[in-house]
């Protein structure tokens, strides 16, 4: 009998194609588990036992997981739902009596530029400049530390530049290239650690799956070495961009301010925490300190602004990308999980432009289709 398989996050980029290959390919019964009745509008066209929990409902996780053999922590989110979000799944995980989970994790765990040298078992720091690391970091660490007092087995994946149709990564380089926003650095030469979504959809299968593999954290990646002008050269090209026309630019970090800081510090653990202690009356009040300055309503009589044009600009987590020298290993994957490649690079740039078009870039693609 087919065994069913839970996907919390199935509505996401990674999560629905992992519900769509694995049900379409008979692999196994999928239940998709998601947040609210909105997130089923991409899965309503199969007919699958979806269940609605948030994710840190761990009552409502599960009902959501019972009589699940192995689930599937898809998860995507800001910082605080990463860190949120690990314990009551998997305690839930535990009460339900699911035997492994698979965790996606991050690359980004070593950092978007990481050391030459850097592999599976690189030590991870929570220090980095950006939060989503940290978080991914924590959560791979919480996880651990729950495994050793649970019966659930873990398995840690943890994919690079996740591409294909839906991507978020090829669809804002699009946007960007026909806002005229579109900028790179050093012309695109730094490696771009890619992962096509199949490719990884393949690895979850097998880490669901193969034996002996319980604690063990795996980087994944294509096959082929990728630069990040060899990802988004085709795009460009598809929307008739001439991508050694696009300019380069550095990233320059803002100065924080001291709203911004007091800010982050209150979306924190640490300061949520603190925060529950302080009375509501005086939480208003440090609330009303913190908050973002609400706008000041132009005078009617004033003669409107020429409104400021977006110039090209790099984000500290691309000026980090565009900077990475080191192809990631993923020898222990291959070795252990049997993990190959299905998808070839130059494959899955095909397919995403091919999807681009599709969903109404103005591609060649899509110049074609219309006539």
């Amino acid at each position: 009998m087919t065994h069913t398989i839970a996907v919390l996050g199935g509505n996401g980029f990674i999560g629905s194609r992992i519900v769509e290959m694995f049900h379409l390919g008979g692999l196994a019964a999928v239940r998709p588990v998601v947040r609210s009745m909105g997130s089923l509008a991409r899965l309503s066209r199969f007919d699958l036992d979806w269940r609605m929990a948030d994710a840190r409902d761990q009552k409502a996780l599960g009902k959501a997981l019972a009589g699940c053999e192995t689930a599937v922590h898809a998860i995507s989110g800001e910082p605080s739902t990463i860190r949120d979000s690990v314990t009551p799944v998997y305690r839930a995980a535990q009460e339900a009596g699911v035997r492994r989970l698979v965790y996606l994790s991050s690359a980004s765990v070593h950092g978007q530029a990481p050391l030459p040298g850097t592999d599976d078992d690189s030590p991870l720091s929570r220090r980095q400049p950006i939060a989503y690391n940290n978080a991914k970091a924590w959560a791979e660490r919480r996880l651990m530390d729950l495994r050793a007092r649970g019966a659930v087995e873990i398995v840690i994946l943890r994919p690079g530049i996740v591409t294909g149709p839906r991507s978020v990564w090829q669809t804002r380089f699009a946007s960007e290239l026909l806002a005229g926003t579109a900028c790179w650095f050093n012309d695109g030469r730094g490696i771009c650690n890619s992962l096509y979504v199949d490719n990884l959809v393949h690895a979850i299968q097998l880490a669901l799956t193969v034996p002996g593999i319980d604690g063990k954290a795996f980087l994944l990646g294509d096959a082929e070495t990728v630069t990040w002008a060899d990802l988004y050269g085709p795009v460009a090209h598809a929307l008739g961009v001439d991508p050694l026309q696009l300019p380069n630019v550095d990233h320059v970090p803002p100065r924080r301010g001291t709203r911004e800081v007091a800010g982050e510090f209150a979306s924190s653990t640490t300061g949520r925490a603190i925060a529950s202690l302080i009375p509501k009356r005086i939480r208003r009040g440090i609330h009303a300190v913190i908050a973002p300055a609400a706008p000041i309503d132009s005078s009617p009589w004033a003669i409107p602004s020429t409104p400021a044009i977006p110039l090209p600009s790099a984000t500290l987590e691309m000026s980090l990308l565009y900077r990475c020298a080191w192809k990631l290993p993923d020898t222990k994957a291959r070795q252990l999980l049997g993990y190959r490649p299905v998808v070839s690079f130059a494959e899955g740039c095909r397919r995403t432009i091919g999807w681009l078009g599709f969903a109404g870039f103005p591609t060649h693609y899509g110049n074609n289709r219309s006539r």
